[in-house]
């Protein structure tokens, strides 16, 4: 069975991560960096999970800028 990370959990390794959603929209992926927190829906807030799907270790080191997600987004076709 996988690991399955909360909202506001501390993200324990860089990669890439399967978003899924309590109700409102489709699994989707998103990449994060550990050592940050896994960040809420604007839309179903604390109401989503995150699953590793594959590593990149080399992530925090090769950065030379980056983003930090505070929220994921909720995208306008959502709405329809």
């Amino acid at each position: 069975m996988a690991l399955l990370h909360k909202s506001s959990s501390i993200i324990p390794e860089s990669g890439i991560y399967r978003v899924t959603h309590s109700q409102h929209r489709l699994p989707h992926e998103v990449t994060l960096i550990g050592g940050q927190t896994f960040p809420p829906c604007g839309k179903c807030h604390e109401e989503v999970r995150f699953e590793l799907v594959r590593e990149l270790p080399d992530l925090e080191r090769e950065r030379r800028g980056h983003v930090s997600l505070y929220s994921l987004p909720v995208l306008d076709e959502e709405d329809e």
